[in-house]
C-alpha cells in the first residue's frame, strides 16, 4: 500500500528509478540569503528537522535569523510543495524535502530527533475493519537511537532538548 506522498522514486521502461528532486526555490518566491540558509539546513541534515533546529543549523550561516523568519520560509515551503511536514504524535512538526519516496520515521525518546526508515513492512489493508478502505498509512517507531544507546561511545546527547535537559547515558 503506497503513502499519501506518491512523489518519488518511479520504475522507468527497461529498469532503474527515475527520482524526482523538488527546485529549492518556489516560482513566486523571492531569493534571500536568509530563505537558503533555511533550505540549506533542511537539505543538509539528511533527516526532519523542527523548527528550533532549523534556526541553530542556519543560524550558522546567518547570523542574527530569526525564529519568526524560519516560520514564514517553512510555511512558504510547504506551500510550495518543497517540503513535507512530518508528525509525530504528541510533538511539534518537523520537515523534510519532498521526493524521498516512500519512507517511515523513527523518533528517539532520549534526544528527541527523528530520523528515516527506508522501506515499509508491507500492507496493511488486512488491518483495516471489515468495510474499511485503506488509502494511505503512516509509521512511526519509537526507541532509543544508536548515539543514545547503551554503549554508546559520548556520555552526553549533541542534541539540545526543547525539555532543557540532557540525556542521561
Amino acid at each position: 500500500m503506497a503513502c499519501d506522498r506518491s512523489i518519488g522514486p518511479a520504475r522507468v521502461p527497461g529498469g532503474g528509478t527515475l527520482h524526482y528532486n523538488p527546485p529549492m526555490r518556489a516560482p513566486s518566491e523571492r531569493q534571500t540569503r536568509q530563505r537558503q540558509a533555511i533550505r540549506d539546513a533542511i537539505a543538509d541534515a539528511g533527516m526532519p528537522l523542527s523548527p528550533r533546529e532549523i534556526l541553530e543549523h542556519a543560524q550558522t550561516r546567518i547570523e542574527g535569523l530569526g525564529m519568526a523568519t524560519v516560520y514564514r520560509t517553512l510555511r512558504l515551503l510547504v506551500e510550495s510543495g518543497i517540503i513535507v511536514p512530518v508528525e509525530i504524535p504528541g510533538d511539534s512538526p518537523r520537515f523534510e524535502l519532498t521526493g524521498k519516496g516512500h519512507h517511515h520515521h523513527f523518533f528517539c525518546r532520549r534526544c528527541e530527533r527523528v530520523f528515516e526508515v527506508d522501506g515499509c513492512p508491507g500492507d496493511f489493508a488486512s488491518l483495516a475493519p471489515k468495510g474499511f478502505t485503506l488509502d494511505g498509512h503512516e509509521l512511526v517507531l519509537f526507541g532509543t537511537c544508536a548515539s543514545c544507546g547503551p554503549g554508546s561511545p559520548s556520555t552526553s546527547c549533541p542534541v539540545p532538548h526543547k525539555h532543557g535537559r540532557s540525556c542521561r547515558h
